[in-house]
C-alpha cells in the first residue's frame, strides 16, 4: 500500500500538462540538492550539465534528459523518468529518475591518526606532543621550538 501513496505523492507533485518545469527546482524536488538555492547556486558555478551542456538555473528538464551534478568529488548521473514540481518523500523521489552515478570510493578502513585506547590513561607531555605533530599542529623537527640562548 506504501507503494501506491508514493505514486499518488508524485502524481500529486507533477506539472499541469504544457507546463515546465526549472532544472534548479527538479534537483531540489528529487532531493539530489538540500534547498532549491542550492541548486540554484550549482547551476550558476557550472557543476550542473544536462545533456553535457553547462545549464543555468532557469533551464527546463524534459523527461529523458540526463543531468550530471558534481558534488565535492562525487558526480550523480541521473536520468529524468518523470517530472515533479513539488519536493516529495525519498521513496517518491527516487521514482522520477534512474541513477546511473558511479559508486562513491570505498572509506579507508585505515584508523585515523590520534586516536588512543580506550582505558589508556591521560596522554603524558611526550604523547601529546606526538599526536600534535601527526595532527600537523606542532613543530615538525619534535623540538619544543626555542633552542637558542635565552635573550634578556
Amino acid at each position: 500500500m506504501a507503494s501506491g501513496t508514493q505514486k499518488d505523492e508524485a502524481k500529486a507533485a507533477a506539472p499541469a500538462s504544457g507546463e515546465s518545469v526549472r532544472v534548479d527546482s527538479w534537483i531540489w524536488s528529487v532531493r539530489l540538492v538540500k534547498t532549491r538555492s542550492m541548486g540554484a547556486t550549482a547551476c550558476r558555478g557550472g557543476h550542473v550539465k544536462v545533456n553535457g551542456e553547462r545549464v543555468k538555473p532557469a533551464y527546463t528538464v524534459r523527461v529523458g534528459d540526463e543531468v550530471r551534478l558534481r558534488q565535492g568529488e562525487r558526480e550523480r548521473v541521473v536520468v529524468v523518468k518523470r517530472l515533479i514540481r513539488k519536493r516529495v518523500g525519498a521513496p517518491a523521489a527516487a521514482e522520477c529518475y534512474v541513477d546511473n552515478s558511479p559508486p562513491p570510493p570505498p572509506r579507508e578502513a585505515v584508523a585515523p591518526a590520534g586516536i588512543r585506547d580506550r582505558g589508556a590513561g591521560r596522554p603524558t607531555k611526550r604523547d601529546r606532543r606526538e599526536l600534535e605533530r601527526l595532527r600537523g599542529f606542532g613543530p615538525p623537527d619534535g623540538g619544543s621550538g626555542s633552542g637558542g640562548p635565552k635573550v634578556p
